[in-house]
């Protein structure tokens, strides 16, 4: 069984939650990728996560909603190396990265009104396109 994967000190994804399964890999590799089953597909079930409140959850599952299978697992693979052991622990540390980002509270954004400068930079911009665009005017006659 996998070792539980710790995200940070409050939050981890215990083994019980994942499940690993060696595949094929796709692409160019000789006569070896047809024998060798070097990518990695780990399979995290989103309720077992321990440590995670309400809104990190909805956070994570906007965040992976293209990696979900039918049933709410959520689906991690690689094929980044040729070795087996090396794709599980680059699975591993994107499902770290993916629920780290999901632990980060996003900033509220305030309405601003556009300065005095920025509205004048606007409008003085409009003139100088309506003075060019009034140059063009007499050219076909």
């Amino acid at each position: 069984m996998a070792d539980p994967i710790q995200v940070n000190e409050r939050v981890q994804v215990p083994a019980r939650a994942q499940s690993l399964k060696a595949v094929r890999s796709g692409g160019p590799g000789g006569q070896n990728v047809n024998k060798v089953s070097s990518k990695a597909e780990l399979r995290i079930d989103l309720t077992a996560i321990e440590g995670l409140d309400e809104g990190a959850l909805a956070r994570l599952r906007f965040l992976i909603r293209n990696q979900m299978d039918s049933e709410g697992q959520w689906i991690i693979t690689s094929d980044r190396f040729r070795d087996l052991p090396k794709n599980i622990e680059d699975a591993r540390t994107k499902a770290i990265s993916v629920i780290a980002q999901a632990l980060v509270i996003p900033k509220a954004r305030h309405k601003t009104r556009p300065t005095k400068g920025s509205q004048e930079r606007r409008i003085e911009s409009k003139k100088r396109v309506g003075v060019v665009k009034a140059g063009r005017k007499g050219a076909w006659d």
